[in-house]
């Protein structure tokens, strides 16, 4: 399973969006520091949760980071979060 599927499948249990977008940009920071052969380094990650409601940016970006799981969050170089109110 790839890290995108990984970072579907535990947002999706964690926090049911009603609409989740995970785009793989690693190719595009090819060179850049953190950058891998085969990519899966560089992510934008966009949510729309009903369980991100009424949280600040910041509480919003941690309730993410948490779901996603350290595991997940420490294998990624970059991580953009672009959340939308339900």
């Amino acid at each position: 399973m790839g890290m995108a599927d990984r970072m579907r499948a535990r947002l999706e249990a964690e926090l049911r969006p009603g609409r989740l977008e995970i785009i793989d940009e690693s190719e595009r920071h090819r060179g850049h520091a953190g950058w891998r052969e085969g990519g899966e380094t560089h992510f934008r990650l966009r949510i729309r949760a009903t369980a991100l409601d009424g949280l600040s940016r910041l509480e919003r970006h941690r309730a993410v980071h948490a779901a996603l799981g350290r595991d997940i969050v420490g294998a990624v170089h970059a991580l953009a979060i672009e959340i939308d109110e339900a």
